[in-house]
């Protein structure tokens, strides 16, 4: 039977030394991912300038925000503003950008990979929902798990959008 931790408190929104270098780790990700998914924004989406504002704005506060939680952890409770931001500015790419089948997919699975990893943050860091133990340490399998599929929609979607331009 699994067992659930209640929703006290999590080690990602504390001072925690170790986690300080997930952080630090996060910082740089976020920088260059979103980097990316802004650059193919602009340059790929056929669309209004709502989503490259959208996703340059998430680009610019997620490491930012993330950055200054190393010395006031409770700022990582606005992460949701830089998630929602990019998720937002993905959506407006989905909705209305005329892409091939395939070019589409890749911005789907982008909008997919950024959902996912806002919902493992409210899941894991806010305590939306009860955590099961398996899942309760930061650095955990099932966790990893959950981040490698996290990444792998976002690089695959990458792919797919970039790939389709060679064709």
């Amino acid at each position: 039977m699994t067992t659930l931790i209640a929703r006290g408190e999590a080690v990602e929104l504390t001072p925690d030394p170790g986690f300080g270098r997930r952080i630090r780790r996060l910082v740089r990700i976020s920088a260059v991912a979103l980097g990316i998914i802004w650059a193919l924004v602009m340059a790929l989406a056929d669309t209004s300038n709502t989503a490259p504002l959208l996703v340059g704005a998430g680009w610019l506060t997620m490491p930012t925000l993330l950055a200054v939680s190393l010395k006031q952890p409770r700022v990582r409770y606005l992460l949701i503003i830089p998630a929602g931001l990019v998720a937002a500015g993905l959506g407006v790419v989905v909705a209305t950008n005329p892409a091939s089948s395939v070019e589409q997919a890749g911005w789907w699975l982008l909008l997919a990979g950024v959902l996912l990893g806002a919902s493992l943050g409210g899941w894991f860091w806010y305590r939306w929902l009860p955590v099961p133990t398996a899942f309760h340490q930061p650095f955990s399998p099932g966790r990893w798990a959950l981040i490698t599929v996290h990444a792998g929609a976002i690089l695959l979607g990458v792919g797919l959008i970039l790939g389709a331009q060679l064709t």
